[in-house]
């Protein structure tokens, strides 16, 4: 099983690569004329964007006392790992998620209970990226380059982050909505199997394992009731990731002798994040990079200077992600056995 992971893992990374070809090409062009001394600082930010996602995750854990002490470089690692994953499987975010409830695992922390980390990891997510697009939206007031897409791009980001993080409150504070829950997903889901697979697997989850696993949600979610701050420290990471995740285009439009508004730039990343986890393809690839073009040209953002300080910046990520990551991904795949399946299916 480990070497059909590895070789199913090994062609989409292939096939990714093949896709992002025409994208590789621009991007070496570029290099041409790109300011190779102001690029090199993408490598050590992206490094600690590595980290601080990882830190989101596992300073809630701590604060639960659920998890055992982990070393600096081995948080940091998994969150390569998750970002290789989320890259080369398209699923919108379910693979990773999947294989970092594995991964957590082994350091002792329970499915539900890593579940709930990462569905903090994504509300703090939320919050921070609320609270850096009102700056960004104040930023480009007061310069007064405002315009009525911004706003309602801006507002709509906001607003599906909110709603999305009251359906998961709704659904996880009542054990009955839970029950509800629990029973609709698994009906949907088998249903859904056997017509794939013409009735031949009639049943793939079950009502009472989607009920425990979010059990432990609920219980999580009983304890921030109590004590919210615990998501102070995960908030706060979650602003410097996404600050700092953000900041990389900016570093690369200014090697690119393009500097760009860093307001209108953090916004247009936000939107593109929100709609790469949406979209079902590795790394939200395709969508990404045309929502982030199309709005930066409304905020004034030459289409052509866009299009080349993107293209450089996900290909960057792309390369070390790949290349890291999957080094990382195939060590931990190595060490704890063909459980690692589990987060494929």
């Amino acid at each position: 099983m480990k070497t059909i992971i590895s070789w199913v893992t090994l062609t989409l990374v292939a096939l990714i690569l093949f896709l992002s070809r025409h994208e590789l090409e621009r991007a070496l062009h570029l290099l041409g004329t790109v300011n190779l001394g102001i690029l090199a600082f993408t490598l050590p930010l992206m490094l600690f964007t590595f980290y601080a996602a990882s830190e989101i995750v596992f300073t809630y854990l701590a604060a639960k006392g659920t998890i055992r002490p982990t070393k600096w470089y081995e948080r940091a690692r998994m969150a390569l790992e998750l970002n290789f994953v989320n890259h080369t499987l398209p699923s919108g975010g379910v693979s990773g998620i999947s294989y970092m409830t594995w991964r957590l695992k082994k350091l002792g922390v329970s499915p539900g209970r890593a579940a709930s980390a990462q569905v903090v990891r994504y509300v703090a997510g939320f919050i921070a990226s609320a609270l850096l697009i009102a700056v960004s939206v104040l930023a480009v007031t007061v310069d007064g380059n405002i315009n009525r897409v911004m706003i309602l791009v801006s507002s709509s980001i906001v607003t599906f982050m909110i709603l999305a993080t009251i359906g998961l409150i709704y659904v996880v504070s009542s054990q009955s909505r839970m029950h509800w829950f629990a029973d609709r997903s698994s009906k949907v889901i088998n249903r859904t199997t056997r017509k794939l697979t013409r009735g031949r697997k009639r049943i793939l989850v079950r009502e009472a394992k989607i009920y425990d696993f979010f059990e432990d949600i609920h219980d999580d979610y009983l304890g921030l009731k109590r004590d919210y701050r615990i998501l102070l420290v995960p908030v706060i990471w979650a602003v410097l990731f996404t600050a700092a995740d953000a900041l990389l285009f900016w570093i690369t439009f200014m090697a690119l002798g393009t500097p760009v508004n860093p307001a209108p730039l953090l916004i247009a990343y936000v939107l593109a994040s929100v709609a790469g986890f949406i979209v079902v393809t590795p790394g939200g690839a395709g969508a990404y990079e045309a929502i982030m073009v199309a709005f930066l040209a409304t905020a004034g953002i030459a289409s052509g200077a866009a299009i080349a300080g993107i293209v450089l910046t996900r290909v960057i990520i792309l390369i070390v992600t790949i290349a890291v990551g999957y080094f990382f991904y195939q060590n931990a795949l190595a060490k704890y056995g063909k459980s690692a399946s589990s987060f494929k299916r």
